[in-house]
């Protein structure tokens, strides 16, 4: 297995199939490259199926034990089933989707060895997400959610981008998930360096606290260290949705017993997971990060944030797959608290040793990274303070 210069071993790979799609959502950055979007035809410059799995093949040879296909929307390729069906034993497959094209095609994913998916749902009201994904697919979105559970896909994450459009939505989409079993909810903090609109981004930290009000139950996720709230169904008491509710002995613990129970696994039947995705200026994010990115034209990206380490495949041929992955991972470097560093004033510039040069150089480029000034993210913002403020009135009387 590869790791960079700071121990961050390289377990999973991203790979974008295409950055065609039928939907236009204002938040979308193509996985860091920008619109890059043109005709919804194929075109000659993506990957082939056969580059696609070469790769994949090249990636499981250094111990990479996990793949996620995104786009564009992926299922936009006719070739999605074959890709995975041909993805090397041992690589767990998930995907990223609009969803839309799911239904009739959720069951011969999953036939193919599809394990995991992702669907974009960005709010339940069908005039913001119209608004937001500049698509009216709010009922084929629906669709492809029932089409993901009934191929057996369960539970299937919601992705929704909290920014100024959709953050009024988020108690409602966590009642969604506590609510319904097989679903989960993925809350992403909203990225200006790289989408743009800094006046859209909120204190997703308002976010964490209120979620940490509701929640029956908090853990962390090793990856990215991230948090995952537990929300109990209507009528589950927050000791009842657990598997165990006897727990674990923790031999641990620091009382002096010589173990005390710890909650055992979470019973999905009895609860909701709710987790968010904190990438802006957080060094933990970046330091727990252990992926790997392809573009569909076939370059290694190195880090979501940034362009100037694109790296080409060449040809695609297998020494060359090889050489080229092992110079992005070996060139990784965390975006915040590496790349990017706190200056005296407490703001986030390019640290200067990776100025100047290309892409071999690690050089920046000055005009795709945001600072504090740029953004955004007032923690007084009035939008969270009504939004979230609202929802706890109505959770106290519900609680009544």
């Amino acid at each position: 297995m590869l790791a960079d210069d700071f121990g961050r071993e390289v377990t999973g790979v991203r790979v974008s199939l295409t950055d065609r799609c039928n939907f236009d959502c204002v938040y979308c950055h193509n996985e860091g490259l920008g619109d890059t979007r043109g005709p919804m035809a194929p075109r000659d410059h993506e990957m082939s199926t056969d580059d696609v799995v070469r790769f994949l093949e090249v990636a499981r040879e250094f111990d990479v034990d996990a793949v996620k296909f995104t786009g564009g929307e992926p299922l936009l390729r006719q070739d999605v089933e074959e890709i995975i069906r041909r993805t090397p034993d041992g690589m767990e497959v998930s995907m990223t989707t609009n969803g839309t094209m799911l239904p009739g095609r959720a069951e011969a994913l999953v036939d193919a060895g599809l394990e995991r998916v992702n669907i974009s749902q960005d709010a339940l009201d069908r005039e913001t997400f119209k608004e937001v994904t500049q698509a009216g697919a709010y009922d084929a979105v629906m669709e492809g959610v029932d089409a993901a559970l009934d191929a057996g896909l369960a539970p299937v994450k919601l992705n929704m981008v909290v920014f100024e459009q959709t953050a009024g939505y988020v108690p409602e989409m966590v009642d969604h998930v506590a609510a319904n079993e097989g679903l989960r909810l993925q809350l992403i903090e909203y990225m200006p360096e790289i989408a743009g609109h800094p006046e859209w981004a909120i204190d997703i930290e308002r976010v964490h606290d209120w979620l940490a009000e509701q929640a029956a139950h908090v853990e962390h996720r090793e990856m990215h260290d991230r948090k995952r709230y537990w929300i109990a169904r209507e009528g589950v008491g927050a000791d009842d949705i657990f598997e165990d509710s006897n727990g674990v002995d923790d031999p641990d613990a620091g009382d002096g017993s010589g173990g005390v129970d710890e909650p055992g696994p979470v019973d999905e039947s009895s609860a909701g997971m709710v987790e968010i995705v904190d990438p802006v200026e957080n060094p933990t994010f970046c330091a727990n990060c252990h992926r790997v990115r392809v573009t569909h034209e076939g370059y290694l990206k190195g880090c979501l944030n940034r362009n100037d380490d694109l790296r080409s495949m060449g040809e695609m041929t297998r020494a060359e797959i090889r050489e080229t992955f092992r110079e992005t991972v070996a060139k990784r470097v965390p975006f915040y608290g590496e790349y990017m560093v706190r200056n005296g004033d407490g703001d986030w510039e390019v640290n200067e040793k990776y100025l100047g040069g290309g892409a071999d150089d690690e050089s920046a480029d000055s005009e795709a990274v945001a600072t504090d000034e740029d953004a955004n993210t007032d923690a007084d913002d009035p939008l969270v303070e009504d939004v979230f403020a609202e929802d706890r009135e109505d959770a106290g009387t519900a609680d009544d």
